[in-house]
């Protein structure tokens, strides 16, 4: 993995595919390339460059002179994020046949692909990388007759594992083909041409009007025609799909970095999520994606929450609310686990299924399982069309708008408060009073303002940060909601910054960890007013006493935080339960400080993609 472009139709193949490569910088890569073909021409150029995307392009300007790139109307591109081989040269993609005649692009994982390179080099193809990618260009070039499609089609039949492809071929200057099977494919409509992309922000300046492929997918595309059949060769119908997002949405905007932008996003993303969705008068919500009414909801006996990375810390966030709002008994699952551990599922557990692209490769087999196991499965994601949605058929889409910056930000609250909203419609089909439903939907409603008002603090955050930003070592502490706080808190310091950061339960410091602590090790501890706040100054006290500096994350105007602590961030008072929210937004600015002073790249940390594809 990580991102795929490709184009065809009457326009400049090479710029349209730089653009489109462009527009994928944001998922991580280490290296980037292309492959061209012109009508006139039997011969396919491929260029190709370790790093960022500008070393490409000076590679098109030393070997493709401007008076030449109009002449080229195909051409795929890719950004690779490595799995097989290291991130070089002889690695980046795209892979072309020994003879030069065709040329792959691919997301994924081959997980046969050492069986399939030991019998193609017996037939005597030779290998330059060391990738599982390579055995896919080779293995079309073996199948090959004169159609190309069926030798894409013959070629994957032999695949084990996971890919998005694209394929163009010299023989074939007017088409490309593109492959599913458990990486996304996306094909964009336009007026003058067709794109193809695993990644809509790779589409939306050229059209709204998308496609996605689903696993079993083979498309055939020109410039003026798509054709879709499955990998048996039968004709399948897709539906187009129009993109509400606007190109400036996938723009800086006068921001220094995405991940700046999307955490100022928050407050108008809160509003966003919650827009007509809450029934104050009622005590409850609105989520008609859910397509449950409440004598359903009230058959659900329990619950279980699926994800990865920053959306299982939401999940573990929404486990609590099901468990108090809804007294629905809750289990968390790391996504990857899940299929692997034979769950036990019953016909009345419900399965949320939580990701922000709605492509992680982890959870998707996690919803598939529970989906052979005769669970109610539904999912939560950001992006519209997305496989998860698709599969799943019901949820609720954040309405965040797009999330370019690899560590995420506003998908994670916006996911917290889909949980919220969730957690209370359970609740009012089952055992929560109208009163106390009033009161939630009320502090929800309150969300967008503790956002601004965490967000105006960001100056006086960043004077925190500057004290701690050559700190190699930070441990992050919380108990009830604060506990998953402490956890995505630790990961975004983590994620972006390279500093070594772990969350932990307030109370597990003194099980192990509280041998590490010194003076150079700081604490951010997450204790705004709640209930578990007087034990967890109790850990903060046992931290100080060994050296340790502690920074707190507390409520306004709680003057009994100022004296066991060194630093202190405030944040709004707000009900308990919604309290992460806020809590993380603050941890979000104090990452993103650090790591600026670090002058580490934030948007594109390293080894990092933003849409995790692979298992």
């Amino acid at each position: 993995m990580c991102g795929i472009i490709g184009y065809i139709g009457s326009g400049n193949a090479c710029n349209i595919v730089v653009s489109g490569l462009h527009r994928l910088e944001y998922r991580g890569y280490d290296s980037a390339g292309l492959a061209l073909c012109a009508p006139e021409n039997n011969k396919i150029l491929s260029l190709k460059a370790e790093g960022k995307i500008a070393a490409l392009e000076e590679e098109i300007a030393r070997n493709l002179p401007d008076s030449l790139s109009d002449s080229y109307s195909l051409g795929i591109g890719h950004t690779r994020w490595a799995t097989h081989g290291a991130p070089n040269l002889t690695n980046a993609h795209p892979h072309l046949s020994n003879d030069g005649q065709f040329a792959i692009v691919h997301n994924g994982i081959i997980e046969n692909y050492s069986a399939l390179k030991n019998k193609l080099t017996r037939k005597g193809y030779t290998f330059e990388s060391e990738t599982d990618s390579e055995v896919i260009v080779h293995l079309i070039a073996e199948c090959y007759e004169d159609d190309l499609r069926r030798a894409v089609a013959a070629a994957i039949e032999q695949l084990d594992g996971t890919f998005g492809i694209a394929v163009v071929s010299s023989k074939h200057p007017d088409t490309i083909i593109a492959a599913r099977k458990g990486s996304p494919i996306c094909v964009g409509v336009c007026d003058n041409g067709t794109i193809i992309a695993s990644d809509v922000s790779a589409i939306v300046n050229h059209t709204n009007k998308v496609i996605f492929l689903d696993d079993g997918d083979i498309l055939t595309a020109s410039a003026t025609n798509i054709d879709i059949t499955n990998f048996k060769s039968i004709p399948v119908t897709r539906e187009l799909t129009h993109i509400d997002w606007d190109v400036g949405e996938i723009e800086k905007g006068g921001y220094e970095h995405f991940m700046l932008k999307e955490m100022f996003e928050q407050p108008h993303a809160l509003a966003n999520v919650t827009r007509g969705r809450l029934l104050i008068d009622d005590g409850n919500t609105k989520l008609s994606g859910m397509q449950m009414d409440p004598y359903e909801m009230s058959r659900i006996a329990s619950m279980v929450l699926a994800a990865c990375g920053t959306s299982m810390y939401a999940g573990m966030v929404g486990k609590y609310y099901f468990e108090d709002l809804a007294s629905l008994p809750s289990d968390i699952q790391q996504a990857a686990e899940f299929r692997y551990r034979n769950p036990i599922i019953q016909r009345d557990t419900c399965m949320i299924a939580i990701s922000q692209s709605g492509e992680t490769a982890d959870t998707l087999a996690a919803v598939r399982e529970a989906q052979q196991k005769g669970a109610t499965v539904m999912g939560i994601c950001n992006v519209v069309g997305s496989t998860i949605a698709r599969e799943v058929g019901r949820g609720v889409y954040l309405h965040a708008g797009p999330e370019i910056g690899v560590a995420s930000t506003k998908a994670f609250t916006c996911q917290v408060t889909v949980l919220a909203m969730m957690a209370i419609l359970f609740g009012r089909a089952r055992r929560l009073s109208l009163q106390a439903g009033r009161e939630l939907v009320g502090e929800l409603s309150r969300l967008p303002e503790l956002a601004e008002a965490v967000l105006a603090q960001s100056d006086n955050i960043l004077k925190i940060a500057e004290k701690y930003a050559q700190m190699e070592n930070f441990f992050y502490i919380g108990r009830g909601y604060m506990f998953p706080a402490a956890m995505e808190g630790a990961l975004k310091l983590k994620e972006i910054s390279y500093i070594h950061a772990e969350g932990y339960h307030a109370a597990e410091l003194k099980h192990g960890p509280i041998a590490l602590l010194e003076e150079n090790v700081p604490i951010v501890a997450c204790v705004p007013e709640f209930s578990g706040k007087i034990k967890t100054i109790g850990n903060m006290q046992e931290c100080r006493a060994r050296k340790s500096p502690v920074i707190a994350i507390a409520t306004e105007g709680d003057k009994e935080i100022d004296e066991v602590c060194d630093d202190i961030i405030r944040i709004p008072k707000c009900n308990e339960l919604f309290a992460p929210i806020p809590v993380v937004i603050a941890e979000q600015l104090f990452a993103y400080h650090i790591a600026k002073l670090r002058g580490c790249s934030i948007d594109q940390p390293r080894n990092l993609a933003k849409s995790v594809t692979v298992e």
